[in-house]
């Protein structure tokens, strides 16, 4: 297979300008019971939060006069690093969507920002289900962002789009995940840093139980 053709079968997602993702190339896409979607070698998902057939786009987004760019009067957060003695937590809270994986299961570790409150694997292993890229970690001054997982699709239920593995992400307007290799996408159509979620979905009450 030359360049040009492997570059053709590259699992991507395509950030339409006040439109749909388009996502090509994804074999792995899941309910959030982890069941598969039926989906083709090119699906659209929608976005804007108010087609009928979720996750898929109907067009809605033309007719409620969806608008697809990050809100530029939003506050932005700030990354942090907490040192321990064998593992630093770094917490980039600008992208954060709130999932609460984090203090659900290590509440001790970050509650308190204390990286010496549990072992480096326990802390690995829950930064590892952070969905967004906002926690991630150095040892031994390496910074570890990349998990090493094969691409794929998460729609969670009344909640954003998880992707892992390293799905390449075109937009147009610039946007770029912090992590390359996992990051939450908005399907709202409320979060003020989209094409990421922020946690709006929750404010607004966004609901999508079918998926």
């Amino acid at each position: 297979m030359d360049k040009a053709q492997s570059e053709q079968r590259k699992p991507t997602i395509t950030v339409l300008r006040n439109g749909p993702y388009r996502v090509e190339n994804v074999e792995n896409i899941k309910n959030s019971d982890g069941r598969n979607l039926p989906h083709q070698p090119v699906t659209v998902l929608c976005r804007c939060g108010a087609s009928k057939r979720k996750p898929f786009c109907d067009g809605s987004h033309t007719k409620t006069g969806f608008i697809g760019d990050r809100d530029p009067g939003r506050a932005r957060g700030e990354t942090n690093e907490y040192a321990g003695e064998q593992i630093t937590i770094v917490d980039n809270s600008d992208v954060c969507c709130r999932d609460r994986s984090c203090v659900t299961e290590l509440p001790r570790v970050f509650e308190t920002c204390d990286a010496n409150a549990a072992s480096p694997e326990d802390i690995m292993k829950t930064i590892h289900k952070c969905p967004s890229g906002a926690l991630t970690y150095k040892i031994g001054g390496k910074h570890c962002q990349d998990f090493g997982r094969e691409p794929a699709m998460t729609v969670t239920r009344n909640g954003p789009i998880k992707v892992v593995g390293g799905v390449c992400l075109r937009d147009e307007m610039g946007s770029k995940p912090a992590c390359e290799e996992h990051y939450a996408l908005c399907r709202c159509g409320g979060s003020k840093n989209k094409p990421f979620c922020d946690g709006t979905h929750a404010d607004i009450g966004f609901k999508d139980d079918g998926s």
